[in-house]
């Protein structure tokens, strides 16, 4: 997901889908030009699995959604 979103950030979405109970299960990746430690804890507070900062890795990116995400901290890769 995208942070920087119109009408709604990528943060609050985030949050919103993390509290119905079809949202707690879910991957949720952030895809953001942005990368420092700021804004990766940002993205952990909002519930995300992951932080990825575009260019996304392709290869990263196709991991995290093969399964890894769940496991990947948000810290993560920084592609």
């Amino acid at each position: 997901m995208d942070i920087g979103m119109p009408f709604m950030s990528g943060h609050e979405a985030c949050r919103r889908m993390r509290q119905q109970p079809w949202g707690r299960g879910i991957p949720i990746i952030a895809l953001t030009g942005l990368g420092q430690h700021a804004n990766r804890q940002l993205t952990e507070q909002a519930g995300f699995d992951a932080h990825l900062v575009k260019p996304v890795d392709m290869a990263v990116l196709r991991a995290l959604l093969s399964g890894g995400a769940r496991k990947s901290p948000v810290g993560g890769p920084a592609a």
